[in-house]
Formats: structure tokens, C-alpha cells, sequence
């Protein structure tokens, strides 16, 4: 078993430090250890030799870049620490995209996976309904001080959502897991070429009401000629960059009810044809497909949409930037996302109490400032504190519009799982069919004409 003083005093210290970020004060400094781990692979797990009667738990997430695997691999030596008669390992994921869900998926069904795991929100009713992560809902009703109602409403409604009886909320019967962290987009500014071109500050633009789709292109187009190696603006290949077009122009994937498939509708092919015209018209996007955030940290990008998740790469770039929200679409909305994603148990897990465990540990409030205090997200438990101090969490300067993204009036989306059909399918389905609208290869007409006969075939029929 661990020293329990040197188990106080690693707390102590911990809680010290986030003290010290929520009251303005610059992020922690990396130490010897994690500086030592920059220059690790990116799949290199991270462990302590575990005590001979210590219960040894793995458990993974997916880092967006290896400022956000020092993060997590601080947050794993911390806890160890803590944690009495339980040893970590943390695995960064490897991979990408949805191929970090199937190899979850591969490796469960060989008995090779982590005991807890992150997952997006989209993927929580696939993994629940395919008996793949933990129903913890008996060990959180054993748990003192635990309630769907320390976290936002959105994530919590499907991570309390039991399939059975349609049922949500404290007391359905399930709890799949507990939410890591909330976030929405914005745009990271390449302060340096915007005023090159002589482009308006998006910032300026947006405090005064003026930030929409027109105001948002000439600033793309305006950067865009700075070179042809410049560009106004990019965004990565995935569902959450282009749905907040769709979004913005009062479409989006599927019906109100989540049961069918909305993307042929007028609205959203609206905002299909204006992302499509970034990228084939004005030729001001970054190459479809191609991964924007490199030439971003290279100084080449003025505009680069992403999610809270990014900033701590973005803070080692060497030239002035900030962050704006999304410009508001044809509806007056940016069309936001609000991200999600949750801790889970591997239903498979020889330890679910230590793995319970785990999963508090990784969700109070004191190891959601350290991560919002370097910088990877926003708190997902509800608290004017945590976001008041989340403010104070600097650079970029403007964390306003990340909070500005999540705001009532904003309207962002809620990220969730289809409980109704299959997200991993649907998903398979849109992916392919944007991708061909947004490289040229497919008319906006002909994604309209086919698409929903697809992608209801995700639907239970």
C-alpha cells in the first residue's frame, strides 16, 4: 500500500495548483518528467511500478497532439499517488477518428482492452446496447454525493439513458459513465496574417454583432491572398466541422426526434453548398482531407476551426493569436456543437469498484481545472466557479467565445448518441458523401438526391 502522507501531500499539491490557475496565474510549467515524455511516441503508456497488493488498473483516452498526452499522463501520476491500493497505466490512443472507437471495440471482444476508456458522446448507446462498457448504475447508487445533476444535462441525459425503459435521469437504472468534459468550437486567429492583409479583427467584428458567413469569407479571401501558401481558413474531415454549417442554416443530421435522417432537407443542403464553396469556389480552405492544424502552428492558416482540445498545441505556436466563436449562419446561430465525452468501464473489467473509482477520480472538479487550466477543455461539471475560473485559464485571451459557444441564446447542438439506429453506420454513410461534395467529386444536387435513402438504412426499421 502507498505512504499515506505522501499521499496528502501529492493532493496538497494538486489542489494548490489548481488554486493558484483559478485565481489568473500561468499554467503549470512542464517538469523534468513531462518534458522527458515530449519526446516519447505518441502510443507510449505511461505507468508506475505498481505496490505487490496494488489492484492495476489501464486506461486510455485520445489526445489531439503530445501537449495533450502530457496533460492526461500528469493527471495519471497524480492519481496514482492518490489512489489508495490502486497503480495506473495511462495509453494515449493512436489512432484517429472513429478507427480509435473500432479498436476499442476489437480489443474488448479480445479481452485486450483498457479498464476505462473516453469515448465520444456519439458513441455511448453503440457501446451500451452492444454490451461492451458497464451498467455502473449500482456502484454510483452506493456512492456518497453522486448525482446526474453535478454535470451538464445534455451529456448526463444519455449517459443515464436506459434503452430498456426509455427512462433518463437518477434513478433509470443505468449510468454508462461520467462525463470528462463539455467544449464547442471556435476559431483559433492567426492574429499576424489577418492584420498582413489587412483584414478586420473577427474579434472586433463579433463584439460588435457584425461576425456572420459574409463577414467570415472576406477574411478568408482577404488572407488567402497574402500567398498561395496561405490560407483563410481550415477545418479536419470529420462530422463536427461540417455540421456546423448545416447547423448554422437550421438543418442539420437528423429529424427534431433523432429517428431519421435530415440532411436532404433544404436547409441543410444550404449549408452543404456554402462550406462547399470554401473549398471548390473561393479556394480559400485548407485541401479537404488534409490535416489543418500543422500549417496552422507553421503560420500559414489565419482561421483554423477546432475544439477547446487543441489549445495546448496552439500555445506553443511563436506568433500572436486569440480565439473568435463561430460567425452566425443564415439562422443567426453559429450552428455550434456542444462536445461531449465520457469516461467508461469496460464491461469486461476483473476490477468495475477500482475502475468506478477511477472514473470519480477523473471527474471532480479538482482534475477538471487542471485540465482546463492547460487548456484542453471545458469543466463539465455545473458550476459558475469552474467557469469563472475556466476565464482566467489564459492564453487565448478571448476563453469568452468557448463559453460563448455553450450559451443558451447561441442554440449549440448537443453531440449525442443514436439510440434509435446506429451513429457508427450513419456516420459511415455521411462521411464518404460529404467528403465527395466538399473535394468536387459529387454535386450538392446529387448528395441531396441519395443521401437519406443511405443513411436511414442506420435506422431501426
Amino acid at each position: 500500500m502507498k505512504n499515506n502522507l505522501l499521499m496528502k501531500l501529492l493532493s496538497l499539491l494538486v489542489l494548490a495548483s489548481f488554486v493558484l490557475a483559478a485565481c489568473g496565474g500561468p499554467a503549470p510549467q512542464a517538469s523534468a518528467t513531462e518534458e522527458a515524455m515530449t519526446e516519447a511516441p505518441a502510443t507510449e503508456a505511461v505507468t508506475e511500478a505498481p505496490a505487490a497488493d496494488d489492484v492495476a488498473l489501464r486506461w486510455r483516452t485520445r489526445p489531439d497532439n503530445q501537449e495533450e498526452i502530457n496533460v492526461y499522463s500528469q493527471i495519471s501520476s497524480e492519481l496514482d499517488a492518490q489512489l489508495d491500493g490502486i497503480s495506473l497505466t495511462y495509453e494515449p490512443g493512436g489512432s484517429e477518428g472513429a478507427n480509435y472507437q473500432d479498436q476499442l471495440r476489437a480489443e474488448i471482444a479480445a479481452g485486450t482492452a483498457p479498464d476505462v476508456f473516453w469515448i465520444p458522446g456519439t458513441d455511448v448507446a453503440d457501446f451500451a446496447t452492444r454490451g461492451l462498457i458497464l451498467n455502473a448504475a449500482d456502484l454510483a447508487g452506493a456512492t456518497d454525493g453522486y448525482t446526474a445533476e453535478n454535470f451538464y444535462a445534455g451529456p448526463m441525459f444519455h449517459l443515464t439513458y436506459n434503452p430498456e425503459t426509455g427512462a433518463s435521469g437518477d434513478g433509470s437504472g443505468a449510468v454508462w459513465g461520467l462525463p470528462r468534459d463539455v467544449s464547442t468550437f471556435a476559431l483559433y486567429l492567426n492574429l499576424d496574417l489577418i492584420a498582413e492583409a489587412g483584414a478586420a479583427d473577427p474579434r472586433e467584428l463579433a463584439a460588435n454583432g457584425e461576425w456572420d458567413w459574409d463577414a467570415f469569407l472576406d477574411v478568408a479571401q482577404k488572407t488567402r491572398a497574402l500567398g498561395p501558401d496561405i490560407y483563410g481558413y481550415g477545418a479536419s474531415a470529420w462530422w463536427g466541422p461540417y455540421g456546423v454549417w448545416l447547423n448554422a442554416s437550421g438543418g442539420g443530421f437528423f429529424t427534431e426526434d433523432r429517428t431519421a435522417c435530415n440532411l436532404n432537407s433544404e436547409e441543410s443542403l444550404a449549408g452543404l453548398e456554402f462550406q462547399r464553396s470554401l473549398y471548390q469556389d473561393f479556394d480559400v480552405a485548407t485541401p479537404y482531407g488534409e490535416d489543418p492544424e500543422p500549417p496552422f502552428r507553421a503560420g500559414n492558416v489565419a482561421m483554423f476551426q477546432n475544439g477547446r482540445w487543441a489549445t495546448p498545441g496552439i500555445r506553443t505556436v511563436d506568433f500572436n493569436w486569440d480565439v473568435v466563436e463561430l460567425p452566425n449562419g443564415p439562422q443567426g446561430t453559429p450552428g455550434n456543437w456542444l462536445f461531449w465525452g465520457a469516461y467508461v468501464i469496460n464491461a469486461n473489467t476483473e476490477h468495475p469498484e477500482e475502475a468506478w473509482a477511477l472514473v470519480q477520480a477523473l471527474t471532480t472538479a479538482e482534475t477538471q481545472g487542471q485540465v482546463s487550466a492547460l487548456g484542453a477543455n471545458i469543466p463539465s461539471r455545473v458550476s459558475q466557479e469552474a467557469l469563472d475560473a475556466f476565464l482566467t485559464f489564459t492564453p487565448p485571451d478571448n476563453n469568452q467565445a468557448f463559453l460563448n459557444g455553450i450559451a443558451p441564446d447561441a442554440n449549440p447542438t448537443a453531440e449525442g448518441p443514436l439510440w434509435a439506429g446506429s451513429w457508427p453506420e450513419f456516420d459511415k454513410i455521411m462521411g464518404p458523401a460529404i467528403q465527395g461534395v466538399l473535394t468536387g467529386a459529387t454535386s450538392v444536387e446529387q448528395f441531396g438526391a441519395t443521401i437519406c435513402d443511405e443513411a436511414n438504412k442506420a435506422f431501426n426499421q
